[in-house]
């Protein structure tokens, strides 16, 4: 355990059995190409990520889910275009090749944050005994999209944390203590593969999450967010007996996924700040990897 109380995440590389079945299909459904924190999280709480993601699935395989996603991901790219440019990269000298990596990370990232935060909602809702799947008997929202992750998308690939390089430690555990986290998200742990840049666009951002204007807009995320949870086309079978039923502490998962429900917000925030350098508000308002609609074996659609 990490701390009295705390699971210890589940990295992919040390996924067996059902929580390796999970991960995959957490990475076709939701078109990524790696399990993010709260999923690693969740996975530590023993049978709990299996229930929950076979009862969240047939959400996130829609084009309701799709959609939800990207209303989140707008609204976020706006409140970050109204607070400003960091212009991190201004003052580096990177190479093309690390320039186009850097924005292909985030990329990755600006596209499945606000989709972790809508399921993270969905599940609260459920485990908090409120209604999930209120757009039931809807045939559009129930229209299912394409799996797998994108070719261009880029690997989810992050530095270790603890990482091995003193001025990254000191980095990760300035993020921690400002944020308020008890882990280093997957986002600053990818963009920390660059150090000199994630260093230059912490320093820009650290201040700006210190704004009143800021806060607003990261509730205003997490507020939009709830609602789009119930309307998603199907009930999440989940709830607080389940887990119970399952062995774990409903309680404890509780706080884990409120805790996921808090932080995602600002972290949606932050990559699109971050995004900024590297793309038109415009071009951030827009999904990065639009979704098509799954085709069936005959060649209809499904």
């Amino acid at each position: 355990m990490l701390g009295l109380g705390k699971p210890k995440p589940v990295a992919e590389h040390e996924a067996e059995g059902d929580i390796e079945r999970v991960y995959h299909e957490i990475k076709q459904t939701l078109r990524v190409t790696g399990v993010n924190l709260n999923f690693r999280t969740w996975a530590g709480y023993g049978q709990f990520l299996p229930a929950m993601w076979d009862a969240a699935r047939p959400n996130a395989e829609t084009r309701a889910f799709e959609e939800g996603a990207d209303r989140l991901r707008e609204q976020a790219a706006r409140a970050a275009a109204s607070l400003g440019r960091l212009n991190a990269a201004s003052g580096l000298t990177l190479g093309k090749s690390q320039g186009y990596h850097i924005r292909a990370a985030l990329d990755l990232y600006h596209y499945i944050n606000p989709k972790l935060l809508l399921l993270t909602s969905a599940v609260r809702l459920a485990l908090r005994g409120e209604p999930v799947g209120e757009g039931e008997g809807q045939a559009a929202l129930r229209e299912r999209i394409e799996l797998g992750p994108p070719a261009a998308m880029h690997a989810l690939e992050m530095e270790s944390d603890p990482p091995h390089d003193k001025r990254l430690k000191a980095l990760f555990r300035d993020i921690r203590r400002t944020l308020s986290l008890s882990s280093v998200n997957s986002d600053y742990r990818t963009l920390a593969l660059w150090p000199d840049y994630l260093a230059a666009a912490w320093e820009r951002l650290k201040p700006v999450t210190r704004g009143e204007q800021y806060a607003r807009a990261s509730d205003a995320l997490r507020e939009a967010s709830r609602p789009l949870a119930r309307s998603l086309p199907h009930p999440l079978p989940l709830d607080a007996k389940r887990v119970e039923e399952l062995g774990e502490d409903a309680d404890r998962i509780l706080e884990t996924t409120e805790r996921f429900e808090r932080l995602l917000p600002s972290l949606i925030l932050n990559v699109a700040l971050f995004s900024l350098d590297w793309r038109t508000s415009e071009e951030l308002v827009r999904s990065p990897f639009p979704a098509e609609t799954r085709r069936a074996a005959n060649g209809g659609m499904r």
